[in-house]
């Protein structure tokens, strides 16, 4: 089931933090967060880096697919007709984005200050030579009601290189800003991600497909508008993977080696070299960011309502329960807090939005830490106004856990988007958000305070909610999930192996001492005998909690095993089918795909994958990626 964002409480004061408040890596031991901080000061870029209860309709229905069971032949005689897959060319494009918004009167890639307009349209232009298909979802093509058999056509690499117009597209980019490591950097925009258009599928969603690494635009800069092959088979594998975890994310319809190379210099260091070049097609109901709104508001009150109708435009096709919201049918949002005046969002859909904007991103990143991963890059125009992950770029999942891990060679400094800080960043990203609604007169201030508040809360809430489900128990408990997380950092447990092998201890306070740890030894490696005895005291405390549940121990381990993934998307998994694509052997992404879109099943001869990391994973490149691609 797709989630739902009512609120039980607020833990949030009404006093926040001013922008730039510090905050330092989080020391050991580690404990579960309490209340949300603000993340580190800004640290200068590197040269050359670039309670109401509410009743809301399921959320990005298209974005978690529901697997059917089999049932009779009178329940399938009576079920609705499959619905007509199309060809290419029969695609059913719409193109409210361009129809709908002020665009850039210059069709040119010249790079500049593009004014007064939401986007610029432009033609895919990276040279291809004999493009090949590296990798497709099946799934994605569903979304669409693409038909499977157009991945075996000959002259599909060519549509999804850009090559070859696709009948119907109406290529542009996007215009958008945003803060980077928490320094404004002005217009940003798709500097190298070209728009072919929305398709609008049998059941009325909308999806918008986009090439990435296509060429260049007015937004590319100084850079070249491409993509190389690492980076896209890692953003392929992640958005494919990150779906598979029931987390929500862009999704990628398929990946093209376009032949011809793109010189990288990948750690900034004055080592360029050639690269095999790449185009990803990413697909989502949306690619808006926070910055898409920070941009038009920064330039004054000229383009203010450029803020007002972009932000129309988003509830109009993406949140119409709230354009539609009436208090009749009991959707009221009525709160005080603290010495603050009720707030009443039913009167404003604006407020309600920017509200379940901040819901949205705060079940996001609940969802990221309940498995581990870490974005990398959090900048405000990585951030999607659907609340989806966006942007895979220097990502990685935790192996030792490691509150302070940062993927990021570029965020080394100030470790501002390290794994733990992420909730914090969230907040101080929802904070920039709420500033151009502001500056529009779309929202009080007292109403963007609420909207930040009711981040905290709904961050909360669920971060509570998975690490109860994570260790199978019936009702949170704060000092032993923040113990465990303690004695998990000071041994650098594996993260995703530890919660996994968690299901197999028994609910028997009977269990002699000796045998407490066994059902963990595969993760609790090289422990000396004070951390023995640390773990066999939380392991005692953990089995009488079971106890208390009551909860069968199968039972119970069915359920573990449904939210504690057995395979994640390991940064040496990636570089393993990296190196074996630049090889053109592309087998290993593929079959990287298939494990990933399944990673709470045992999939027996796939254990090779749930593998720690050997030695050679921990060197730059592999466990640590600049912004660079």
């Amino acid at each position: 089931m797709p989630p739902r964002f009512p609120t039980a409480r607020l833990l949030l004061t009404r006093q926040l933090p001013l922008p730039h408040r510090l905050l330092p890596p989080p020391p050991l031991p580690f404990s579960a967060p309490r209340a949300l901080r603000l993340p580190p000061a800004p640290q200068p870029l590197p040269r050359g880096a670039r309670r109401c209860r509410c009743r809301r309709p399921p959320l990005l229905r298209g974005m978690a697919s529901a697997a059917a069971s089999p049932g009779s032949q009178a329940a399938a005689a009576e079920a609705p007709a499959a619905p007509r897959r199309f060809a290419l060319e029969e695609l059913p494009w719409d193109h409210s984005f361009v129809r709908e918004l002020p665009g850039d009167p210059r069709s040119d890639t010249l790079p500049r200050e593009v004014l007064h307009s939401c986007y610029s349209k432009v033609s895919p232009s990276a040279k291809v030579d004999g493009p090949k298909l590296v990798a497709w979802s099946d799934a994605v093509a569903d979304l669409l009601n693409l038909d499977h058999k157009e991945f075996e056509r000959p002259d599909f690499p060519q549509f999804f290189s850009g090559a070859t117009p696709l009948v119907g597209s109406l290529p542009y980019a996007q215009c958008y800003g945003g803060h980077q490591f928490g320094v404004w950097a002005g217009q940003l925009g798709d500097g190298r991600a070209i728009t072919l258009g929305e398709v609008v599928n049998s059941r009325g969603e909308r999806w918008e497909l986009q090439l990435k690494g296509a060429g260049k635009t007015p937004y590319s800069r100084f850079a070249d508008g491409l993509a190389v092959l690492r980076s896209s088979i890692r953003e392929f594998l992640c958005s494919e993977a990150m779906h598979g975890l029931g987390i929500p994310t862009t999704r990628a319809l398929c990946l093209v080696e376009t032949g011809k190379s793109v010189v990288r210099d990948m750690f900034y260091d004055g080592n360029a070299k050639e690269e095999p070049g790449a185009i990803v097609c990413r697909v989502a109901p949306s690619f808006i960011r926070f910055g898409s709104y920070q941009i038009h508001a920064s330039r004054g009150k000229e383009d203010l309502e450029i803020v007002r109708r972009l932000a129309d435009y988003t509830i109009r096709h993406h949140y119409l329960h709230l354009e539609n919201m009436k208090k009749s049918e009991g959707l009221s949002f009525d709160a005080a807090i603290g010495d603050s005046p009720a707030i009443d969002l039913t009167s404003n859909k604006y407020a309600a939005w920017a509200v379940e904007v901040a819901e949205r991103t705060a079940y996001l990143i609940a969802r990221w830490q309940g498995v581990g991963f870490t974005h990398g890059v959090l900048n405000t125009d990585n951030m999607s106004v659907l609340g989806l992950t966006i942007d895979y770029g220097p990502f990685g999942f935790l192996d030792a856990f490691d509150p302070s891990y940062t993927p990021n060679t570029t965020d080394l400094p100030g470790k501002r988007y390290c794994f733990a800080n992420q909730p914090d960043v969230g907040l101080w990203n929802i904070a920039q958000f709420t500033g151009p609604l502001s500056s529009a007169e779309l929202i009080s201030q007292d109403e963007a305070n609420y909207v930040m508040e009711r981040y905290g809360t709904k961050f909360m809430d669920e971060y509570q909610s998975i690490m109860t489900r994570k260790l199978g128990l019936t009702k949170y408990n704060k000092q032993l999930i923040s113990k465990l997380l303690n004695n998990l950092a000071v041994d650098k447990v594996d993260y995703t192996n530890f919660f996994r092998l968690l299901s197999n201890i028994k609910a028997d306070p009977g269990i002699p001492e000796n045998e407490l740890l066994v059902p963990l030894k595969a993760a609790l490696l090289d422990i000396g005998k004070e951390r023995k005895e640390a773990w066999i005291s939380w392991v005692r405390t953990y089995i009488e909690e079971l106890v208390e549940s009551g909860i069968p121990d199968e039972e119970r381990k069915a359920a573990m095993n449904s939210v504690n993934p057995k395979y994640i998307l390991r940064n040496y998994l990636c570089q393993s089918a990296i190196d074996a694509a630049e090889q053109g052997d592309y087998e290993e992404v593929r079959r990287l795909l298939k494990v990933m879109q399944h990673p709470y099943d045992e999939q027996p001869g796939m254990e090779k994958y749930a593998r720690l990391p050997p030695a050679w994973a921990y060197r730059p490149g592999v466990c640590m990626l600049s912004c660079s691609s």
